[in-house]
């Protein structure tokens, strides 16, 4: 009987030592399982909500989001080259007002279903349907019919010759391709859209408002397929939050100067513990000046901003050297920046001059200028969660304190600050120029679109009515000699009325881990380019 409870016993031990064998090199495996899984995975942070991502809508759907998900029939390459994307093939008929597109074979969207000709129409007559929210955008106006040819082929006809035609169509919104399955029951995306479902790299697999995203690589995409496996979005408004989330490894990468105080990236910059990257010049940081409302429809009120705007110490002491002073409202290398029509040189005197003579004089016992009892104030809307442009604002408010002005800043929430400036609800606001595709034709058109910031700029000056009749000539104009003297005279009027302020040449920066490899941007600065970004095995 010892012998066998002996034995049992023996019995007994080898199976718990195999079991805690079996149960190690279980855990082992999960462990590594779960190695691997974290080394297929990117998490960046992001400022906002990406939205409800229907490609025919703006905010507060997020561009970049859009950017993942849906494809457009031609892209924007190097120097401005028209690329294919969906659409392979183009024709232009020779009055300019035709584009027959042939449709890549094969393309599938992420529900399977295929891209076809009649789906392209039902995606353009559905942004065609909101027609008075696009008026902003002249290829959606210009539109007349969309046409299927065959099974792969869809023709587009013009109004009138448009040249810009196909440089719009590569825009990130709203001209991208929705699968079938994503339209609603009423066919009209002009509110919403059943479910997010393009032909693009990434797919959408989770998403939990004001929390998280998640897109996972569409395997069936019919381009180069990302590296990645799968991004998280992590929405992170505070920029502080963001940094302590890359301390602690929740997030490997923020990307955007939008997202970092230059302060703040430089700081991670010095610590050498991360990778840090600036691009080039992508577009231009300006402050838009409404001319509709008192003060600033008075010019002289908008000289004397522009003589009283220290540059040199706002890219210095604020924007720490990461950006360049911007002498012109679009940066060196666009079309037509090359136009020289003068500069505002920094001159607090000249200012005071300017504003006496229009007369805003100081008051004994008064901290502001007055005229006819009132006080001379501008109020100044800003999205709370842009850091820079807080502290950019701030300075300017001490700054043109100085000169007798009393500036009111106002930090909004994304979507109200978004009501107050299309209902004009401000004297300065920032309105950066939008860099490629849009500079410098899209962004002048805008100048002139009802409910757009940039009528507010223009339609209270002396010159407006000429001003609108130039942009209606040079975004139809085919000559290249014309056009040149078009913009000529379109930029010297944007000067002499003192409708912008430019202030820097914005680029983007990123920080990240050093475990992601080949960061890079492109030349679009609202695209985080996902795809192209690798993981360190």
């Amino acid at each position: 009987m010892k012998k066998l409870a002996l034995l049992v016993l023996s019995f007994t031990l080898m199976l718990l030592v195999a079991a805690c064998s079996n149960e190690q090199k279980s855990n082992q495996k999960t462990s590594k399982q779960e190695e691997a899984s974290a080394n297929d995975t990117l998490t960046l942070s992001w400022p906002l909500d990406i939205g409800a991502v229907n490609p025919h809508l703006y905010a507060p759907n997020e561009m970049f989001a859009q950017a993942l998900l849906y494809d457009p029939l031609v892209s924007y390459g190097d120097n401005g080259e028209i690329q294919p994307a969906l659409a392979t093939d183009w024709e232009i008929s020779e009055d300019g007002k035709s584009y027959t597109f042939t449709l890549r074979e094969g393309v599938v969207y992420s529900d399977g279903s295929s891209l076809t000709a009649e789906n392209v129409k039902r995606n353009i007559e559905a942004v065609l349907q909101n027609m008075e929210r696009h008026s902003w955008l002249e290829a959606v106006s210009m539109i007349d019919k969309v046409e299927v040819i065959d099974e792969l082929k869809v023709k587009i006809d013009l109004k009138e010759s448009y040249y810009p035609f196909l440089q719009e169509l590569t825009l990130i919104r709203p001209l991208r391709m929705l699968a079938d399955s994503g339209f609603p029951e009423g066919g009209s995306t002009a509110e919403e859209i059943e479910a997010p479902i393009g032909s693009g790299p990434w797919i959408l697999t989770d998403y939990v408002k004001g929390s998280h995203a998640e897109f996972t690589r569409n395997d069936n995409y019919w381009g180069e397929k990302p590296k990645i496996k799968k991004v998280i979005i992590k929405v992170i408004p505070d920029s502080q939050a963001r940094i302590m989330a890359l301390e602690k490894g929740d997030i490997d990468l923020i990307f955007g100067s939008g997202q970092l105080a230059p302060v703040e990236y430089q700081t991670l910059q010095q610590k050498g513990t991360y990778q840090t990257l600036i691009s080039g010049p992508l577009s231009t940081r300006v402050l838009a000046i409404n001319s509709t409302i008192a003060p600033t429809n008075e010019k002289e009120v908008r000289l004397a901003l522009q003589y009283a705007m220290d540059r040199k110490t706002i890219v210095e002491h604020i924007l720490n050297g990461l950006e360049e002073e911007a002498q012109s409202l679009f940066s060196p290398g666009f079309p037509y920046s090359d136009i020289k029509v003068g500069q505002y040189e920094n001159n607090f005197e000249e200012a005071k001059k300017i504003l006496d003579q229009a007369g805003w004089k100081m008051v004994e016992g008064q901290p502001f200028r007055m005229k006819n009892n009132q006080v001379l104030q501008v109020t100044i809307p800003y999205r709370s969660t842009e850091l820079v442009h807080k502290e950019i604002l701030e300075y300017l408010q001490s700054a043109w304190r100085e000169i007798g002005i009393d500036v009111q800043l106002k930090a909004e929430e994304s979507q109200i600050y978004t009501q107050k400036v299309r209902a004009g609800e401000f004297n300065l606001t920032f309105n950066d120029t939008w860099g490629v595709p849009y500079d410098p034709h899209m962004f002048i058109r805008t100048m002139i679109g009802e409910n757009q910031l940039g009528l507010y700029v223009q339609s209270g000056t002396a010159i407006s009515s000429e001003f609108t009749a130039n942009v209606n000539k040079v975004i139809r104009s085919t000559d290249e000699n014309e056009r040149r003297a078009l913009y000529e005279g379109i930029l010297q009027g944007i000067h002499d009325e003192a409708m912008f302020i430019p202030i820097s040449y914005r680029t983007n920066y990123l920080v990240a881990n050093n475990g992601v490899k080949r960061l890079q941007f492109t030349p679009h600065q609202y695209e985080v380019p996902l795809s192209l970004f690798e993981l360190e095995e």
